[in-house]
Order: structure tokens, then C-alpha cells, then sequence
């Protein structure tokens, strides 16, 4: 495996220190993984929400992994976790709302962790809504937004953060209508980037590597 510095050039992406972890939340312990990558400058560092809890989402999702695996090859730290009732995580589901208590939880822990560091957030489907509350309630660098399902939950009764933003979408999307998440991407202002992957459905089955690339495209400095 091999990690982009820039064009054209590659270097070996080494795994990082990865550190399994108990997140005091709101509903109770949350249970997390934090991986610092090997040579971590400080610099930044990103929460990452996994998709719905009630549907087996977990924050051992493979578009949950990846985007961690794609932040960290680019020197990011991450911590994905998982939400309330979900594997060692304390509480029940709460439809979003307890979620989002869970995941401002988890950023109050990153920027804890690594103080020197400025917050990034990503989330997958459910995950996506969770980030896109997070992005409003504390500072963040930049968000990144992965299949919201628009249409099951109101991304519209949030104002549109103020920070660079991305919507990563599959064109073949079964389960978020790709029509409606392009509708609501041109109505909110400021507008996020929007990457649409071809021939992607929800889970991105092969496509993965496409997703990869969209997060890294998109990292600003």
C-alpha cells in the first residue's frame, strides 16, 4: 500500500498506532479506535460516524474504514466509533438526536487527544446527517458528507456549515435517492463540492478505491 504526497509521487503508507479506547458519551461508555499515523505531525485529526445502527452500521464499515484509511495515508489522525447501543457502546438508539450528543462527545475527546490539531469530520449515510449536526456545533476545518440520505432525515433544518464541505455520492445509489441529494446540494448556501462516483451504489462495491480518491481530492492544507 502506498500513500500520495503529491503527483506522481508515492511513498509505503505504514498502519498506524492504533489505540481501542472508551469515550465517556452522554448515554453512557462509547467504544472507539483512535489511529495516529506513523509520523503524525499534529496538524489535523478527523471524527468518523458510521452508517445506521438499527441496519448494521458500525464503525467497522468498509466506507467507514476506507475514508479512515484515506485520511490517515495523508497524515490525519482519526477516531471512528461506535454509536449508542452498537457493539460496546452503551444506551440506545435515538434517531439521530442522542447520536449527535454521542458524536460531540467524541470530538470534545479529539481535540483532547490532540490538541495541536485542527477537527475534521466525516460521516457514511445515517453517519453523514450525525456529521453534517456535528459541523454546526463545533469548530471544524472541513466536512465531508458520504450518501445523506436527504430524504430520511431533514439536512434542510440545519443551516449549511461555513466550512469546506464535500458530498460524495454514487450515481447507482439504491437506498438515497442520487436526484434528491443533487436538489438539495444546489439549494443550500454555501455550496458543498459535490463528487459523484460513477457506477457507485450505497455501499460502494468496487468502487471503494474512487471513494478514496474523492476524500483525498478534497483535503485542503
Amino acid at each position: 500500500m502506498t500513500a500520495t504526497d503529491g503527483p506522481g509521487a508515492t511513498r509505503p503508507f505504514l498502519r498506524p498506532q492504533a489505540e481501542r479506547v472508551v469515550i465517556p458519551g452522554p448515554a453512557g461508555a462509547l467504544e472507539a479506535l483512535a489511529e495516529t499515523p506513523a509520523g503524525f505531525g499534529g496538524a489535523r485529526c478527523a471524527v468518523i460516524c458510521h452508517p445506521h445502527p438499527l441496519y448494521g452500521g458500525t464503525m467497522d464499515n468498509k466506507v467507514v474504514t476506507i475514508t479512515a484509511r484515506a485520511l490517515q495515508e495523508s497524515g490525519i489522525a482519526t477516531v471512528r466509533f461506535n454509536f449508542r447501543g452498537v457493539g460496546a457502546s452503551e444506551g440506545g438508539f435515538d434517531d439521530g438526536r442522542g447520536e449527535t450528543e454521542d458524536a460531540l462527545a467524541v470530538a470534545d475527546w479529539a481535540v483532547r487527544r490532540w490538541p495541536a490539531a485542527r477537527l475534521s469530520v466525516a460521516g457514511f449515510s445515517f453517519g453523514a446527517y450525525v456529521a453534517f449536526q456535528l459541523a454546526s456545533r463545533r469548530p471544524v476545518e472541513r466536512l465531508y458528507t458520504i450518501a445523506p440520505p436527504v430524504r430520511r432525515f431533514d439536512f434542510a433544518a440545519q443551516p449549511a456549515p461555513r466550512v469546506p464541505w464535500v458530498v460524495i455520492q454514487g450515481d447507482r445509489d439504491e437506498l438515497v435517492d442520487v436526484g434528491a441529494v443533487l436538489a438539495w446540494t444546489r439549494s443550500v448556501v454555501p455550496p458543498p463540492t459535490v463528487v459523484v462516483v460513477e457506477g457507485a451504489e450505497h455501499f460502494f462495491h468496487g468502487r471503494l478505491n474512487e471513494l478514496r480518491t474523492a476524500v483525498q481530492a478534497n483535503l485542503g492544507r
